[in-house]
Parts: C-alpha cells; sequence; structure tokens
C-alpha cells in the first residue's frame, strides 16, 4: 500500500464521521478529551498555521481561506503521514484528541523563519499557508508562539466568480461574524474531515490537484441549504468568538447548489 493510501486511511480511522453528528463504530472522541485538562498545556494537542499577511497588501479574504483548507489536508495525507516516523506519530496523538487548531499571522523574516519547521506550505490565488505537524500546546516551537494569533484578519469580500467544478468546496456560515483567523482553522478542520470522508479514488484525483479548495462565505440562508446537502458538517467547542454547538462551516467535494427552486 503506498503511503498516500496509508494516511487516507489513518485519517479515516480516527475522523470518519467526526463531529458531524452521526454515531461512529469506534467512538473515541469523548474518553479521550477526558485526557485534557484546560490548565495543563501539555495535555492539550493542536495543529498551528501560519498566515503570511504581508502588512501593506494583504491577499484576499478568500484566498488565505482557500489556502488554509489546503494546507491542513496536504499535512495529513503527506507522504511522511503515510510511515511510522514522527509526522505520523504526531498526527495519530492529534487525531486521538480534540482536534484543535490555531492560526497565526506572520511577515517579512517571521514567515520564512518558520520555513524550517515540519509542515507543509501552499499557495492559493494570492496567499501563502503553511500548516505544520501537530504538538502539544506547552510545545509550539519558539518561531511560532511568538507569532500573534488576535489581529489575524482580513475583511469579507464578496467573490464573483463561480467554484470550480472539480475541486471540493467549503462554506462558511458569514452571519456568524467569525475573524479570518477562526475561520481558517474552521475551513481547515472541514477540508480534513471532508477528505476522510472521501473514497481512495476520490483523494487520489483530488492529489493531483495538489489538495486544493474554493472557500465560499455565503448568508445564513444559504448556509442552512449548504448544510442540507454536504456530507460534512463542523460544529464548534465555541471555545473563541461563537457560541458551543454552532455550526461553522460544511464541506462537499463538489459546487452545491444554493437557491431555492
Amino acid at each position: 500500500m503506498d503511503t498516500l493510501a496509508i494516511a487516507h486511511r489513518r485519517l479515516a480511522l480516527h475522523c470518519q464521521g467526526r463531529y458531524s453528528g452521526r454515531p461512529r463504530a469506534n467512538d473515541q472522541e469523548y474518553q479521550t478529551e477526558l485526557l485534557e485538562n484546560p490548565d495543563d498545556p501539555s495535555t492539550i494537542q493542536a495543529m498551528q498555521m501560519v498566515l503570511h499577511l504581508p502588512k501593506q497588501q494583504p491577499p484576499p479574504r478568500a484566498d488565505v481561506l482557500a489556502a488554509s483548507a489546503q494546507a491542513v489536508v496536504a499535512v495529513c495525507l503527506a507522504p511522511q503521514a503515510g510511515h511510522d516516523g514522527a509526522w505520523a506519530q504526531a498526527l495519530e496523538r492529534w487525531y486521538t484528541h480534540r482536534i484543535r487548531k490555531v492560526a497565526r499571522r506572520a511577515r517579512g523574516s517571521a514567515w520564512h523563519k518558520v520555513h524550517v519547521l515540519p509542515g507543509v506550505s501552499v499557495e492559493s490565488g494570492q496567499a501563502q499557508v503553511r500548516a505544520f505537524v501537530p504538538s502539544a500546546v506547552a510545545e509550539v516551537p519558539a518561531q511560532i508562539a511568538k507569532l500573534q494569533i488576535h489581529g489575524t484578519d482580513v475583511p469579507y469580500e464578496p467573490v464573483a466568480q463561480p467554484p470550480a467544478e472539480d475541486l471540493p468546496v467549503i462554506y462558511v456560515d458569514r452571519s456568524l461574524g467569525m475573524t479570518m483567523g477562526k475561520t481558517a482553522a474552521q475551513v481547515g478542520h472541514g477540508a480534513m474531515l471532508l477528505a476522510a470522508e472521501l473514497s481512495y479514488a476520490h483523494i487520489l484525483q483530488w492529489q493531483h490537484n495538489n489538495f486544493a479548495c474554493t472557500v465560499r462565505e455565503v448568508d445564513a440562508q444559504q448556509f442552512r441549504l449548504a448544510c442540507d446537502q454536504a456530507p460534512v458538517r463542523v460544529q464548534d467547542a465555541g471555545f473563541t468568538e461563537i457560541a458551543p454547538g454552532s455550526v461553522t462551516v460544511c464541506a462537499a467535494p463538489r459546487p452545491l447548489t444554493l437557491s431555492q427552486c
């Protein structure tokens, strides 16, 4: 079995059906969450994401979100994730805890310094994002830990271009008013859960497009229509910005119909 197939099998084993509201055959979610102590960062696992946001000309929000989703999947399905080394072990620890992501912003030399750390960088449109191999939040490397979490935002702008017909789409409930940093973490979550649901044949096809995604922020009515059709929906725990249990994003392998007949 090739490394992509192994990485996908591992992702699906732990994440298929997770947070979707469906029962799982081997649901360890609640048991593993009991291992977390909010007062002990060594028990909490998270994937760090760094968004390249130059001060003068930040990239469009939609591009940053698409790159964020793509980068998360690329880490989960990287060749190293199909071996038995440190990369795969880190993912395994993360998969078996509450799946958290933290988005930070970087510019200038700070953006270049994080590239020595294990992860995957992607470009989507004008945006660049690097997602890193997960770790305990107490063990985040200094190059990342010093980057700001708050203030990671770019204003929403409507996107006139329709989503590509051959790429997965992550739909975001814009009515929640999430910052771009929060939204980046949510679309990353939606993308990896979608990858867990897809067949290996579909994953192979997606890999040929470097796991590229389209992200669209839509109004509440359109979001409800998308959720009715999408195989993946993400409910947030509500630690930051929004109420617990809010459905933040949904994901589908192809664009959905968001108009009522």
